[in-house]
């Protein structure tokens, strides 16, 4: 498409044009003078556009009317339609073209208004062309003009010639990795699209050859470079279907390491994978500070997986027989074999009942062992919908997730009837470690706890979040270990208390955490690095003692760290400590030993 720069400037006179190409002066007086008014299509009509319009609307219901009676007076005669006179001719020629004029929406001005727009500066204006222009620039190619200068710039001989250039958008240069013939191939079929990404593990059956492979033609369709993103070093068949897919290389994320804690009379080095500066730190302090205290005790209150699907009936009382069915503790032996003989650790606990109307929601409870459990309480709970369907035929199973479970997500149901490892954690901490090793006074942090974590939080309306910062200490060790990120969300509920003890000279510290999910089998767990912190915390695999022993271990470590967090942050807020050792330690700094200064 041709487009041009149009000018809103009229054309020169002959006599300006040809005697005055060199005086400025008078070209300048040109350019001054008001533009003469466009010309409009209603210009060559012989009468007035208003008279044209009467004279067709006229024209119009005339012959209309006249076309009738004579339609009308051949039915009544037994007339032929067919047999037409020279006037009913001339009145047909005028219906037609009476309605032909009609048809451009009455009139030649009013047309020209939708069609004919304003003549602007400059085509690029124009917001039509500006959205097609940004939607596909490529195909705009602006010609040279076959003016001396574009638009205005002809009347202006000072004013400098802009050059006209297409625009072209050049994507990121990216130097080729050289590939053996037969992954060229390959590479170029991925970015084709004849060979689909995801299947080149089962076509290569080498799972590095087809990340690799996958890698260099993301790049190449991208335009984009992955060099930062390391490839070599992992290994790749240990998370095919079942941790990644379609993977492209991999994360390097720093572990520090927070302790010795002493929880439960035992000593435990907490892996923690983060990129926060001072999270570390902190709670590595807060690990001092319980173990110059004797060390903190845990109980683990409750373990328990949940799911809970969501069915419908036809009314409201069917939903409510379907509830009085399951909460009947006659039958929970029943359903408990149905659910259990999905998997050799998967124990049914309870089956609780929520009714929206006709809808009715099965939120079941059960022991998962070692495994975070989410698949296996899935199985089970399919086991028993299938048992239950054949006693009601009408229930109609919407999901079997209904989010009254509720995973990965902030739930009031999670804070009260608790999810995963339900844990409290608590530690006395001395009058003179608080003072040495905290920087602050007991009397100030039970002050602080109950201002921020207990009032300041009921003031914002949090939901489990009456702490300090729990979910930081629980994402670094979820990830360190191989937990789902994701359920950071449920398991970070926690509220922190702080009262003083022994005639106001001690502190007593303790953090409940309803909802921590956490396995130590299954799912991340099993790649190399994860496997490793598991092991440092002495809780890898499943426990062949007593199975469920290792995850539960594992989630009252987690609590003890988040003691150890909200200890040591709350003792630097106390004491005006916070921004200090943020600056100190939270900022880029390559002179390491001033640092440690």
């Amino acid at each position: 498409m041709d487009v041009r720069r149009r000018s809103s400037v009229a054309p020169l006179p002959s006599a300006i044009v040809g005697k005055g190409k060199n005086d400025i002066g008078l070209m300048k007086k040109v350019k001054d003078l008001p533009p003469p008014p466009p010309a409009k299509p209603s210009d060559a009509l012989p009468l007035p556009l208003y008279i044209t319009n009467a004279v067709f609307f006229t024209l119009f219901f005339s012959v209309v009317y006249f076309l009738l009676q004579r339609w009308r007076e051949k039915i009544r005669n037994s007339t032929p339609l067919h047999i037409v006179s020279l006037s009913e001719i001339a009145a047909i020629i005028a219906f037609i073209a009476s309605f032909i004029y009609l048809l451009g929406f009455f009139g030649i001005d009013f047309v020209q208004s939708f069609i004919l727009r304003p003549c602007k500066d400059d085509v690029w204006d124009d917001d039509e062309v500006l959205a097609d222009n940004n939607a596909n620039l490529d195909k705009f190619v602006i010609k040279e003009d076959s003016r001396s200068a574009p638009c205005g710039a002809a009347l202006d001989l000072d004013c400098p010639l802009p050059a006209i250039k297409k625009a072209v958008v050049d994507p990121i240069p990216v130097a080729p990795t050289p590939f053996p013939a037969e992954d060229e191939e390959i590479i170029k079929a991925v970015v084709s699209g004849t060979i689909p990404s995801y299947s080149l593990e089962s076509r290569l059956g080498d799972c590095k050859r087809a990340a690799a492979i996958r890698r260099e033609a993301l790049q190449r369709m991208t335009g984009k470079s992955l060099e930062g993103l390391p490839l070599d070093g992992f290994n790749y068949e240990s998370i095919l279907g079942q941790c990644c897919e379609m993977p492209v290389g991999y994360v390097q994320l720093p572990v520090g390491i927070a302790g010795p804690l002493l929880l439960d009379g035992k000593e435990y080095s907490v892996p923690m994978a983060t990129t926060e500066g001072c999270l570390i730190a902190s709670t590595n302090r807060g690990c001092k500070a319980i173990y110059a205290s004797g060390g903190a005790t845990s109980v683990v209150l409750r373990d328990g997986m949940t799911r809970a699907p969501v069915v419908r009936f036809h009314t409201a009382q069917r939903a409510a027989q379907l509830k009085f069915f399951l909460e009947e503790t006659l039958n929970f032996d029943t359903l408990s074999s149905v659910f259990n003989s999905s998997s050799r650790f998967a124990r049914l606990q309870g089956i609780k009942c929520a009714i929206a109307g006709k809808n009715l929601y099965l939120r079941f409870s059960c022991s998962t062992g070692d495994a975070m459990g989410m698949n296996m309480i899935s199985k089970g709970v399919q086991n028993v919908l299938d048992f239950l369907q054949n006693d009601f035929p009408d229930m109609d199973i919407i999901g079997i997730s209904g989010n009254f479970c509720s995973d990965k997500k902030p739930a009031a149901v999670n804070w009260i009837e608790g999810r995963g490892k339900s844990v409290v954690c608590e530690a006395i901490i001395k009058n003179e470690v608080v003072r040495k090793v905290l920087k602050t006074n007991v009397a100030a942090l039970a002050e602080l706890n109950t201002l921020k974590n207990l009032t300041g939080s009921a003031m914002a309306g949090a939901l489990g979040g009456f702490n300090a910062h729990a979910s930081n200490i629980v994402s670094a060790i979820y990830i360190a270990t191989g937990q789902d990120p994701a359920q950071n969300v449920e398991s970070s509920h926690c509220i922190t208390m702080m009262e003083t003890v022994n005639d106001g000279k001690d502190l007593h510290i303790s953090v409940t955490m309803p909802s921590i999910e956490v396995g130590t089998v299954g799912g991340g767990t099993q790649l190399a690095s994860q496997s490793a912190c598991l092991n440092l915390l002495g809780v890898k695999g499943a426990s062949k003692e007593l199975p469920g022993a290792n995850s539960r271990r594992l989630a009252t470590i987690v609590a003890g760290a988040v003691l150890a967090g909200e200890l040591s942050l709350m003792s630097a807020l106390a004491a005006g400590q916070l921004v200090n050792s943020h600056l100190k330690y939270n900022r880029a700094n390559k002179d390491a030993p001033k640092v440690s200064a």
